[in-house]
């Protein structure tokens, strides 16, 4: 478990980034079988005006162009929030074999919180999925975000 608290200290770090353009924090980043960094991401909606830049499409393109292959399987992803049903859907279509994520996000979370779209037994390939590493970080830091967002 300290693997998991570790890296998602490096999604952290990715999601700090975010707010200066106006992004919500949420970082990501994969690892390949040995632990180490193949893609980082943070939300870049804001910044880009692309709506599915979040922050674990973002990181998950990186990991496949420095891969050079779309095929994730041995990897997992580490996210701050609970990923939403997009980034869910893109989890299953990398092949991700791992997905870590800290906070639940209760209002369109689809790991648990609101759907269950990575537990789907439908999809060819199964995820292992660990929750709640360093939530109370990760949502502190959302938390901080819209607490000054909303003045």
């Amino acid at each position: 478990m300290r693997q998991h608290g570790d890296a998602m200290g490096l999604a952290l770090a990715e999601a700090a980034l975010a707010p200066a353009t106006g992004d919500v924090p949420v970082g990501a980043v994969v690892l390949d079988a040995d632990g180490a960094v193949l893609g980082v991401g943070h939300n870049l909606r804001e910044a880009t005006g692309d709506p599915l830049a979040h922050a674990e499409v973002v990181a998950l393109r990186a990991a496949a162009a420095a891969r050079g292959s779309w095929r994730l399987d041995d990897c997992s992803l580490v996210v701050t929030l609970e990923p939403c049903t997009m980034c869910a859907g893109a989890v299953l279509s990398a092949r991700i074999g791992r997905l870590v994520f800290g906070a639940w996000d209760e209002k369109a979370g689809a790991v648990g919180s609101v759907l269950y779209v990575v537990r789907d037994r439908r999809p060819p390939t199964g995820v292992e999925v660990v929750a709640g590493v360093r939530a109370a970080e990760c949502a502190a830091l959302l938390h901080a975000f819209f607490v000054e967002r909303r003045g």
